[in-house]
């Protein structure tokens, strides 16, 4: 049973509702486990942390081959820190041998102590690209959040992966007081300066806040979702697109996106197939950032 705000808002309104049409993408949250602890951290993750946990090969693939009945076109993993899950090799293995993949790590010791493990993956005809968390063009504004070194330790991981042949993207907040032109043209130059493409996709962020935070913010209405959206715009909503399994209380559950695993009602169902039929309520706070800006952890739209 879901709460009465997910069906209306605080002022007795009809709520937003995304329907989903496919599932383009099937995220896989590897368990909320971390090396590093940063305060602004969406998920709150940090060492032997557990509100999610680490998901195994037995986890993962049932879902990975459920997916691939529905035709799914890429698999996509986040944590947490993906690379401290002793399984995720052979879960990325798998998942490879069907269709391209994404990681999303922070390409630090993690990452830097299994990377001889990902040479394997490079035969496989379906490419794994990987994202990294490079929060600042500016190494002390980036280690002020990671830690000190960290942000030399991520441009090794990274110019270590760009040598090996993977592609690479990096993901950051949205910069306060800097356009997204000119956060791109000091990244290009931090990029440049370490050997690796200047022109790599930078994915921004707004502030989405950590995890259960109380955060007011405008509530989405019906109204809202046919007024200033149209049918072509919801349909780029990721929950239109996309699902995400998370593991917890020794039980995966789908939920409807990378961003509200900390909200009960969002986790639709345990299979796949039955959470695509299920309207995503538009009622979570960070859901007024993908109304507003367009957010979308996803790189396949």
């Amino acid at each position: 049973m879901r709460s009465p705000d997910w069906y209306t808002t605080t002022e007795g309104k009809p709520c937003g509702f995304i329907h989903t049409h496919t599932l383009d993408e099937l995220w896989l949250h590897t368990g909320t486990a971390c090396n590093l602890s940063c305060p602004f951290c969406l998920e709150g993750s940090k060492p032997g942390n557990n509100r999610l946990q680490l998901m195994r090969f037995d986890d993962a693939r049932p879902y990975i081959d459920e997916a691939l009945t529905l035709n799914v076109k890429q698999f996509s993993f986040t944590g947490g820190e993906p690379f401290i899950n002793k399984d995720i090799i052979q879960i990325l293995n798998y998942a490879l041998s069907h269709r391209p993949c994404l990681v999303l790590t922070n390409a630090t010791t993690p990452l830097l102590k299994r990377i001889h493990q990902l040479r394997p993956l490079l035969k496989h005809k379906y490419p794994l690209h990987v994202r990294v968390s490079l929060d600042h063009f500016d190494p002390i504004e980036h280690d002020r959040g990671r830690g000190a070194g960290m942000f030399a330790e991520a441009l090794n991981g990274m110019l270590r992966l760009h040598s090996m042949g993977f592609p690479l993207s990096v993901a950051s907040q949205m910069l306060p007081g800097i356009s997204s032109d000119q956060a791109t043209q000091r990244y290009a130059a931090v990029f440049r300066a370490a050997g690796l493409p200047e022109n790599l996709r930078r994915i921004e962020f707004p502030e989405f806040y950590p995890p259960e935070t109380v955060v007011s913010a405008p509530q989405i209405t019906q109204s809202c979702m046919q007024n200033y959206q149209t049918e072509a715009s919801r349909r780029e909503f990721m929950c239109a697109f996309s699902r995400m399994v998370v593991k917890q209380h020794d039980r995966c559950q789908v939920y409807a996106c990378t961003l509200v695993d900390d909200d009960g009602d969002y986790a639709l169902a345990e299979t796949l197939t039955k959470s695509l039929q299920i309207p995503v309520s538009m009622k979570h706070h960070r859901c007024y950032s993908c109304f507003k800006y367009g957010a979308s952890c996803s790189e396949i739209k």
